[in-house]
């Protein structure tokens, strides 16, 4: 498979995990926060606590202006921090709660769906005995045949 294909779907597959498990996907929300605030520090020469907060309010898109990066490695980090939080994590934090308030709870488990199909399988198979028996269709065929008439 091409190397180009793989990576999309890798992502694409790496998202929907992140999707499907909460904690993860927090975790993944406090790491963000945690080494943007570090580079953050690293870059402007702010305390933990202030880079914190930026990281925080910039994530969020709040945006207050108290805090803001003054050097392009810290505006370029902030963009990618913006982007990632608005393209990603509060999209997918978005569709996982909306998927759990969606959810049907009378809507057939797959182990039903199966059973159903099975059980129609047979009424179909027993219709089709009983119609050969009667002489209405020959066995094996779904269609029962023509009639004079309709020739």
């Amino acid at each position: 498979m091409n190397v180009l294909l793989r990576v999309p779907r890798a992502v694409y597959r790496g998202m929907v995990w992140l999707a499907n498990s909460p904690k993860t996907l927090v975790l993944a929300y406090a790491v963000l926060i945690f080494v943007c605030g570090c580079l953050y520090s690293f870059f402007e020469g702010k305390t933990m606590g202030d880079s914190l907060w930026w990281a925080v309010v910039t994530a969020s898109t709040v945006g207050y202006g108290d805090i803001s990066p003054h050097g392009w490695p810290a505006r370029i980090m902030a963009v990618l921090l913006i982007s990632v939080m608005v393209l990603l994590v509060i999209p997918l934090i978005t569709a996982h709660f909306a998927s759990k308030l969606i959810v049907d709870h009378d809507a057939f488990r797959h182990e039903e769906q199966e059973e159903l199909k099975d059980n129609l399988r047979q009424v179909r198979r027993l219709l089709e005995e009983l119609a050969a028996r009667e002489g209405i269709i020959s066995p094996g065929t779904a269609a029962p045949p023509v009639a004079p008439s309709d020739r």
